[in-house]
């Protein structure tokens, strides 16, 4: 029978040595289905135990019947075995795991990772869902990033404050990866200091105070083309790479476009400010700069902003033989008075 657990409730079995013989899974936010794979490698077995029971398979390097006698094959000097196959989906004939659903080996942890979501409703994922742990880890949403970023700051031992939460979900976006990444460059940085601040957030990313994305996304804001255009200009003349930097513009401004657009929809709305800064995710104080900005961009602003930074997105991606600073450029004539 199927049992309904959550990524936290597994991850707490993990910590506790309680082990299903079936996991099933799937999503794009990849960092759980990592978080938890690197947990159950820990704690299922003994680093002397792991020679001759650990398995870690990819779907398109491994033969199907290779993969499933590993699943059925019992311990040595071990409580367990632990069978880890990555890119399942893509595990050509892997409708003979049907059978792991219908009897699974009590010896064995199976780990099935999918990089797509599989057709639930055909087997072998039918039988192994209905026999064991699925998870569907759906992409966040940016409202949800501030908290998970807490979290995993928390995790990796110290605070972080609410403007620095801010920049962070602005400069990653929506991958918790991404964000677990960064949030260690930012613990070497800061070293024994266990709080970490908008300011470290600047200076770990190589940028300055004066001539950092997030200032660049206030002056965007304030709807000034040449401020916009000597704050790129920087970032992209320190930046070891050009085309990356200018990739990162965008995504930014992307994300904070379309927190404007989405404010439009709560301001008719009448929705009060606590409710729009939960809704977009930012904290109550960073929304007065998001309003302040609103007041500059009506609603056919917006649309057009939101438009040229896809066509720039397309352009910076090899859809285009100009320059990133052309590109900038043009971007910024269009979605800002001169």
């Amino acid at each position: 029978m199927a049992v309904a657990k959550s990524y936290t409730d597994v991850l707490s079995d993990f910590q506790d040595g309680k082990f299903g013989p079936l996991y099933l899974l799937y999503g794009e936010e990849r960092y759980f289905i990592d978080r938890l794979q690197e947990k159950l490698l820990e704690k299922a077995l003994a680093p002397h135990e792991k020679d001759f029971n650990l398995d870690l398979l990819y779907g398109s390097e491994v033969d199907a019947q290779q993969a499933l006698s590993a699943c059925r094959a019992y311990p040595m000097m071990a409580n367990r075995r632990v069978v880890v196959i990555r890119d399942f989906d893509k595990l050509k004939d892997n409708a003979i795991f049907k059978v792991l659903g219908d009897q699974f080996n009590p010896a064995c942890v199976v780990f099935l990772v999918c990089s797509g979501k599989p057709n639930l409703s055909k087997h072998p994922y039918r039988a192994l869902k209905e026999g064991g742990i699925a998870i569907e880890f759906k992409a966040l949403y940016a409202n949800q990033m501030p908290v998970w970023i807490k979290q995993l700051a928390k995790e990796q031992g110290f605070s972080i404050d609410n403007k620095a939460v801010q920049m962070l979900s602005d400069y990653v976006g929506v991958s918790l990866s991404a964000v677990s990444a960064e949030l260690g460059k930012l613990s070497a940085f800061v070293g024994d200091r266990k709080v970490l601040t908008a300011e470290d957030v600047v200076q770990a990313s190589g940028q300055t105070r004066e001539y950092n994305v997030f200032e660049l996304q206030r002056v965007v804001g304030e709807n000034s083309y040449e401020d916009a255009m000597r704050i790129s200009e920087r970032l992209l003349q320190q930046s070891p790479s050009s085309s990356s930097e200018a990739n990162r513009i965008v995504s930014v401004l992307t994300s904070f476009f379309i927190k404007l657009w989405q404010l439009t929809g709560l301001q008719s709305a009448r929705a009060p400010e606590n409710e729009m800064a939960s809704a977009i995710g930012v904290s109550p104080y960073i929304l007065k700069e998001y309003l302040s900005a609103l007041r500059r961009f009506d609603k056919k602003a917006l649309d057009n902003a939101i438009s040229c930074l896809l066509a720039a997105d397309y352009e910076l991606k090899g859809g285009s033989l100009r320059s990133d600073r052309l590109i900038l450029d043009l971007l910024f004539r269009r979605i800002l008075a001169s």
